[in-house]
């Protein structure tokens, strides 16, 4: 997905009939289309402040007055006209100067379709230190807009950058900015600019661009950086929480991550909580990671899930194994969690008894029961500490209690961490809402 360069909305205006209008554009008393009006009730209240004079030099006039008129002349001498510009420009001597020959060539270059006349003249004006402040933004923002088409990456985010400092909020140069890095085989740089122009939006309580987003996956994804991609996708879900988003984010972390299978389960546990299994390999891979022999009632859930949803064939090989399996399995093994409890509560169990006791309740839905075994667990030497903390955080979550599995999400560390982190966002959204203030 491209971000689109928009028209700029406000250009500085076509110079008028005379040499006169040029000199009063340059002072500041005619601005065209980026004149700030002088509010009704204010004029009445106090006397418009008079226009500074214009500080034009001789040779500066006798080098304009031509040159103008060649410019409304029809048919246009264009090669003239251009051929006669270096002659302007090697006529200024003042500021006033400066910005009257950079109107005059910007229009130039507007009326002919030249680029470098339109950016020269820009810049002339820029230059000149003559354009009113509250144009500033404007008009960087143009400078920086023509440079991109010109493919001047790095002026374009100069330019873009100082009308952005300078106020100017429309067009969505922020974006533009990180597309010029994206153009110049500047990734990381692109992508940490994006993040931070995301980052103050979101802190000015501002809407983030859904498009800013799907655009960061884009490039990270493409040059194959696993850790700008899964943060962006984050981000998707964060901001536009939905069924593709949060399916995008799981993917991206699938095929850019490597995980193991206990790994792959708690991350497919998301997606099936999330409504975002998508395909064949989603319920094959959980169900695969699961194993009928040690978690049957979950295999068996699953794989009913996948036949239902016209994702799995119920004659497939695997499918059929796998859904034999599971259910010759499963009242045995509802019938052990008594026993399997009690063990987990002894003084002398162990992480494993203890977690297997988690696994097994987790498996069934039975939240409460999984959140005491895996807590048991964790106060057992040689506990497989990340793999208990993320399936704590699950049960915490199932139950509600989502505080208490954010705390618990934010504990873990290494391989885990990024599905961690996606579990905390959907707690996040699990959370309720709080109530109205009274």
């Amino acid at each position: 997905m491209q971000f689109f360069l928009r028209n700029l909305a406000v250009r500085p205006e076509r110079s008028g009939s005379s040499l006169a209008f040029a000199l009063a554009l340059a002072t500041g008393t005619v601005l065209g289309a980026t004149a700030m009006a002088t509010p009704a009730y204010a004029a009445k209240k106090e006397k418009k402040a008079p226009a500074s004079k214009a500080n034009y030099s001789k040779a500066f006039i006798e080098a304009y007055k031509p040159l103008e008129v060649m410019s409304k002349a029809e048919p246009k001498d264009n090669a003239g006209i251009a051929a006669a510009i270096p002659g302007l420009v090697a006529a200024v001597e003042t500021p006033d100067d400066r910005f009257a020959a950079g109107n005059l060539i910007y229009n130039v270059g507007l009326a002919s379709k030249t680029r470098s006349f339109e950016r020269q003249g820009v810049d002339m004006m820029i230059e000149s230190g003559k354009v009113p402040a509250e144009a500033q933004g404007s008009y960087l923002f143009l400078a920086g807009q023509l440079a991109y088409q010109d493919g001047d990456w790095a002026t374009a985010r100069t330019r873009m950058m100082a009308g952005i400092a300078a106020g100017y909020t429309a067009n969505d140069p922020e974006a533009i900015v990180a597309e010029a890095y994206f153009a110049d085989d500047k990734q990381a740089e692109g992508l940490a600019y994006l993040a931070d122009a995301i980052n103050k939006r979101a802190a000015a309580g501002q809407t983030i661009d859904e498009n800013w987003l799907k655009r960061g996956i884009s490039v990270a994804y493409k040059s194959d950086m696993a850790g700008e991609a899964t943060r962006y996708s984050s981000l998707l879900v964060k901001y536009y929480p939905n069924q593709t988003s949060w399916g995008d984010a799981i993917a991206i972390q699938r095929n850019m991550l490597t995980f193991d299978n206990q790994e792959m389960l708690d991350l497919l546990r998301l997606a099936d909580r999330t409504g975002s299994m998508r395909s064949e390999r989603d319920y094959v891979d959980y169900a695969d990671s699961a194993d009928a022999r040690r978690l049957p009632g979950e295999v068996s859930r699953i794989i009913e899930a996948g036949i239902v949803a016209g994702k799995l064939n119920a004659k497939d090989i695997f499918v059929s194994e796998v859904r034999a399996v599971a259910k010759a399995r499963i009242a045995a093994d509802q019938a052990d969690l008594p026993a399997l409890e009690r063990d987990a509560r002894k003084p002398g169990s162990t992480a494993l008894t203890a977690t297997a006791a988690g696994d097994a309740f987790l498996s069934y839905g039975k939240n409460a029961q999984a959140e005491e075994m895996y807590s048991i667990a964790l106060t057992k030497p040689g506990a497989d500490t990340q793999r208990v903390l993320t399936r704590l955080g699950i049960a915490q979550v199932d139950q509600g209690k989502t505080a208490d599995a954010k705390a618990t999400f934010a504990k873990i560390e290494g391989n885990r961490k990024s599905i961690a982190n996606l579990w905390t966002l959907y707690a996040d959204q699990k959370a309720p809402a709080p109530a109205p203030a009274n």
